[in-house]
């Protein structure tokens, strides 16, 4: 017997795959293809690249949070098994160092480079790729696990 579309929208909302996937595509968008092609554009100068850059990453962050709070949220009210809540304090612990520690010295950099001032060396931006590939990873893991969870699902599962 097949799920109800009601049983199927409730499925998706209780389980973290398309939070895991909106989340992946949305970083891997922005850092992986938008930010490469705008340092690619020939039009474009590395300050205002940089700059844009720094607005985009802010708002990509802020919607990071956003979806690490649904994905906690989500991982709550699906009961999932404790290894859910390891996975899901390891994102915490990457949006958090990118939120607290990175993204401020990444900004304070590029705000030299727009005043004409070579910064010097520095490991944030590698720290901050390494995190970011790491976070894609686990989403991208996350999801697939998530899905595979709802297939072995019963069709008449209890609803909470």
């Amino acid at each position: 017997m097949k799920r109800s579309i009601q049983q199927r929208v409730r499925y998706a909302l209780q389980n973290p795959a398309l939070i895991c996937f909106v989340w992946f595509g949305m970083t891997a968008g922005i850092s992986m293809l938008a930010t490469p092609a705008r340092f690619a554009a020939p039009s474009i100068t590395r300050e205002i690249a940089l700059d844009v850059g720094r607005v985009v990453f802010a708002v990509l962050n802020k919607a990071e949070l956003v979806a690490l709070i649904l994905l906690l949220i989500v991982v709550r009210a699906s009961n999932l098994s404790r290894h859910w809540w390891g996975y899901s304090a390891v994102l915490t612990l990457i949006v958090l160092a990118q939120s607290v520690w990175l993204q401020p010295e990444l900004a304070e950099r590029t705000a030299l480079i727009v005043s004409g001032i070579e910064p010097p060396p520095s490991i944030a931006h590698a720290a901050y790729s390494t995190l970011e590939l790491i976070k894609l990873g686990l989403l991208f893991s996350l999801g697939i696990a998530a899905l595979s969870a709802d297939q072995k699902a019963p069709v008449h599962a209890p609803l909470p």
